[in-house]
């Protein structure tokens, strides 16, 4: 909204300092410092209403030190998290952008849905919460929403490459790539990295690209499904989720800034995705609300996010990485959340399997999700968290390597 404010204080009435905002960087720092400061002056105040009203965190026995203390501590922070998101980005995005409509769309569409789960678990007193079928509706629904979108909407496009040509007279010339549609996407760590989705059916004969979405679409559920269930996994202990959330999201900003950025993709050889500059302003808003809320849910927690703030994470993080044709790369830059979901799923199927060959079930780990095994092996929560962080860094690293590696 201020982005359009001073745009017309510039236009109109040449008011000094207006051109600021034409700046994205600028408007990215300035979202960042607002939900900064609504995540830990407004968190506190959302903490002790989510306290007076009995909000609290229902704790299941499981044998780990220092569960039974959480219980009663104070659940659905994931709601701070949301407001030092949405409310810095309406202030400041260019609310016309594609991206940023897909994204605000997807934080509420999960927020709503995380905080159903929550809802039922606090005030139906029912541990289960929202059933397994519900969730996967709404994720499915994201998912075709966000697929649809970008395969279908005009202002989704990304340039093709320049060519350097000779022309008839014998000199250089540097043609720039126009926009396209296309589902291209980059595969990291090699050479002429593009892969077209549309390529899974071109086998079918001449036209069949233009049935790329029944591959894309289908693809994008499962990712967006895939990312929100593994942060919801990963938060289990005192700031594991948000501080690991922050981390892949700074690096999705990264790639953000790359991307979008015609000079910049260009020296770097990247896929050129107009408009989707924008996304750092998003992406820095986010990143400020989950730095402000780990103010309160680092060891010991005064908040738990809850599912209303582990789902919408986990949503957020697979749009971006879609929109900016990076999801071949969730595997390593989400690693702690891959990591959590598939310890989850080895400790299941080893346990059936188990159960069926020798009678009785046994177990892989000593409890799923890995963290909870490192607790049962001693570790302090604080060291696990602090040691999963190191690793989500050097993941991280090895993400934003991929610009220059392949």
């Amino acid at each position: 909204m201020l982005y359009y404010l001073f745009e017309y204080l510039e236009t109109q009435y040449q008011v000094p300092g207006a051109s600021l905002f034409q700046f994205t960087t600028f408007r990215a720092a300035m979202a960042i410092l607002f939900s900064l400061i609504i995540a830990t002056v407004y968190g506190k105040r959302i903490i002790l209403f989510l306290q007076k009203k009995q909000i609290g965190e229902t704790v299941r026995d499981l044998g780990l030190d220092g569960q039974k203390q959480k219980a009663g501590t104070p659940t659905m922070g994931g709601l701070i998290i949301i407001l030092a998101t949405l409310i810095p980005v309406l202030l400041f995005t260019k609310l016309d952008n594609i991206y940023i409509i897909l994204l605000i769309a997807a934080t509420v569409w999960m927020g709503v849905i995380g905080f159903l789960d929550d809802y039922i678990k606090v005030f139906r007193k029912n541990k289960e919460g929202l059933k397994g079928r519900f969730k996967i509706l709404g994720q499915i629904g994201l998912g075709l929403i966000v697929g649809a979108t970008l395969y279908f909407h005009p202002e989704v496009t990304m340039r093709e490459h320049s060519k350097t040509i000779i022309t008839e007279q014998f000199t250089v010339e540097e043609v720039r790539g126009q926009e396209i549609k296309s589902t291209m996407t980059t595969v990291p760590f090699f050479k002429n990295n593009e892969f077209d989705y549309g390529d899974l059916i071109g086998w079918a004969g001449d036209g069949a690209k233009e049935y790329a979405w029944l591959i894309f679409i289908p693809i994008i559920i499962l990712i967006v499904a895939g990312v929100s269930n593994g942060a919801n996994l990963t938060d289990g202990i005192d700031g594991l989720a948000a501080g690991s959330s922050a981390i892949i999201v700074f690096t999705l900003g990264v790639f953000a800034l790359v991307s979008g950025n015609i000079f910049f993709s260009e020296y770097l050889d990247v896929m050129y995705i107009p408009g989707s500059g924008e996304l750092l302003v998003f992406v820095s808003a986010f990143v400020g609300s989950l730095v402000g809320f780990l103010w309160y849910n680092t060891f010991p927690a005064q908040v738990f996010m809850g599912d209303t703030g582990s789902l919408t994470i986990g949503g957020i993080i697979a749009v971006l990485a879609i929109i900016l044709r990076k999801e071949l790369l969730i595997p390593v830059l989400c690693g702690i959340f891959f990591a959590e979901s598939l310890s989850v799923m080895l400790q299941v199927g080893y346990f059936k399997y188990t159960r069926k060959k020798f009678g009785e079930g046994r177990r892989i780990f000593l409890m799923s999700p890995v963290h909870h095994h490192f607790q049962k092996k001693g570790y302090h929560e604080s060291k696990i968290v602090t040691r999963f962080w190191i690793v989500g860094i050097f993941l991280a690293i090895m993400t934003i390597v991929t610009l220059k590696i392949r």
